[in-house]
């Protein structure tokens, strides 16, 4: 897909999930998002970068992290998500964080080496250029600076992934064409490595999506994520019909009324010599 397009899909299409996210993925995304923080060990006073904050989910605890002598800078290729992370921290009177809409492959308005630690916490999944990206992060870390990035496993581990060709098949979503890419193998570890990074490491966590009804499961995988923006341009009949499909694709999983996915996330740490 051409890298324009693909762009315009993310940001067009978070913007449609934007007010459906958090309430569909924050207790399914908190391991990875746990994990990466941990790796970080931000300390008291540092300036942290959050790429693709999303409605905060780890801006916010950064920014209790670092602390009021510290600061978090949040950006996200959608401005909805920017509109509604600012009216959180507004509401939360979260005083040292602020946000950006902007391109994760372009940070051409931040500075050389002026952040401690770059987060990036399923975000990548989405960018056209993940080098690129991993290029200009390593650019606005300071020396002996990290980066912490957190994705999807491997397609065959997330048993969520039927979703893509379920909308495919109904609509063209151009969207995530390689989504599950840096889940696979060691990809992550060897891009970073590839952007300059030193001392990479990778683990993979296990996890279970947990959802209280076909509603919910439902919900997550068309109007809370990647797939919004192709969603919203469906019919009701075509609406009912990969609802359908989705959840015979995780039937496996149904316990009850509920439904526990397997899921997996990858987490990499990588250093700014």
């Amino acid at each position: 897909m051409e890298a324009g397009l693909q762009r315009r899909v993310q940001r067009y299409g978070w913007d449609k999930a934007a007010e459906y996210y958090e309430g569909f993925w924050s207790e399914q995304l908190k391991p990875a998002q746990a994990r990466l923080l941990e790796l970080a060990a931000l300390k008291p006073g540092e300036r942290v970068l959050d790429i693709a904050c999303g409605t905060g989910l780890v801006t916010f605890p950064a920014a209790d992290a670092v602390g009021p002598s510290g600061e978090v800078v949040g950006t996200d290729i959608s401005q909805g998500m920017i509109d509604l992370v600012r009216k959180l921290a507004d509401e939360r009177g979260v005083s040292n964080v602020s946000f950006d809409r902007m391109d994760a492959e372009q940070l051409g308005s931040l500075a050389d080496s002026s952040f401690d630690a770059v987060l990036t916490a399923l975000g990548l999944m989405y960018v056209p250029d993940v080098l690129r990206a991993l290029q200009e992060q390593r650019r606005v870390l300071r020396a002996g600076g990290r980066a912490v990035a957190a994705v999807w496993g491997q397609r065959d581990r997330c048993g969520w992934a039927e979703i893509f060709p379920i909308v495919e098949s109904r609509i063209s979503s151009e969207v995530c064409p390689m989504f599950f890419q840096m889940g696979t193998k060691d990809a992550l570890a060897q891009t970073m490595s590839m952007a300059g990074f030193v001392d990479v490491t990778l683990e993979r966590i296990p996890s279970v999506l947990h959802y209280g009804s076909a509603a919910d499961a439902i919900g997550a995988a068309f109007v809370g994520g990647p797939v919004a923006l192709a969603y919203s341009r469906m019919d009701a009949a075509t609406r009912e019909s990969a609802h359908e499909e989705y959840l015979a694709s995780i039937e496996q999983f149904r316990d009850g009324l509920a439904y526990n996915v397997e899921g997996e996330f990858v987490v990499a740490i990588g250093w700014k010599r």
